[in-house]
């Protein structure tokens, strides 16, 4: 069991790898994540001028740019796959497991690097308090993590379609809308000035979304992959 759990890790590592590589030489998905995200928050940001928004609207404002910013560029992970040609080789050598935990990890990686640009931004650009950091990240770090977590087995399933980005945000929208009524309602009350303790329900069930859906999408993605 030891030897299965070392080697689906490497594999899936290599895959990951793999999706690093080819990113750093088309930079398709980074420049339209990093493009979209930092131009519709500096847009807001001139729209919005000097005026303050109430906690709910920020909240939502900033979840709404971290959903399209998913939108725009992870579903790329398994479409790039079918563009070149590669994803027949991919079957033949790779086992599913290690295939969804590499796209997993990779769209984990570009949607991090996308928050980590993002967020500094909007607290700069707009008067969202900075209070309460520590509950703050925790919410973020599980928004993340249900983010990819959806998309990765969502991109599998259009990778092959005729339409894949409006049917990509069209399947996404009905399952990701429970997670970002969790995000919303968590950080509006962080930027109420409310605490951690405040929001424990949401956090709790921000983990059971993440791991449900994780558990779910290794399920279903060898049915996926291989269909």
């Amino acid at each position: 069991m030891q030897e299965l759990s070392v080697g689906l890790l490497s594999r899936a590592f290599a895959v990951y790898a793999k999706d690093i590589r080819v990113e750093l030489r088309t930079r398709y998905a980074v420049n339209a994540i990093f493009m979209f995200g930092v131009t519709t928050l500096v847009v807001v940001s001139f729209a919005l001028g000097q005026s303050g928004l109430p906690p709910k609207l920020l909240a939502a404002l900033f979840w709404i740019i971290m959903f399209f910013g998913a939108m725009s560029g992870l579903a790329h992970v398994f479409v790039r796959e079918e563009e070149a040609g590669t994803s027949l080789a991919l079957r033949l050598r790779a086992h599913p497991d290690a295939i969804y935990w590499g796209k997993l990890l990779f769209n984990l990686t570009l949607l991090g690097m996308m928050t980590c640009i993002i967020t500094p931004l909007f607290f700069i650009f707009t008067d969202a308090p900075t209070g309460n950091l520590i509950p703050f990240l925790i919410v973020l770090i599980l928004g993340v993590i249900g983010l990819c977590g959806a998309t990765t087995i969502i991109a599998a399933i259009i990778s092959k379609a005729a339409i894949k980005g409006a049917l990509f945000a069209v399947l996404s929208f009905p399952i990701l809308m429970v997670l970002l009524f969790l995000l919303v309602t968590a950080t509006s009350q962080l930027f109420d000035g409310k605490g951690l303790g405040d929001i424990l329900t949401e956090i709790q069930g921000l983990i059971a979304y993440c791991g449900i859906m994780i558990t779910a999408s290794v399920l279903l993605f060898r049915f996926v992959w291989l269909e």
